[in-house]
């Protein structure tokens, strides 16, 4: 299951804004969340609260999500947020 995380979490947004379908669009926000997208962790949250998202789902959702941010974790990609903040930084 794919696609463009904030396209899945939008998606969420219009079956539950205009079809009023909980399920679906919770569905869609566990594949973005999965996806790494954080703005879908809130809503899921936010639907937990409200008794939409059954505890082991949320809790399936963030251990997804953490590991989805976990593999955008590198060594390089480090070495060039430094190099891009000190560059920033310097022109200040």
């Amino acid at each position: 299951i794919g696609g463009h995380p904030k396209a899945r979490y939008l998606l969420g947004r219009n079956e539950l804004t205009n079809n009023k379908n909980t399920e679906r669009a919770v569905k869609h926000w566990i594949i973005a969340a999965a996806q790494g997208y954080d703005e879908s962790i809130q809503v899921l949250m936010d639907a937990f609260k409200k008794g939409f998202v059954e505890k082991d789902v949320l809790a399936a959702a963030l251990r997804a999500h953490q590991a989805a941010v976990d593999a955008t974790k590198s060594p390089q990609r480090k070495k060039v947020e430094e190099f891009l903040l000190a560059k920033v930084l310097g022109n200040m």
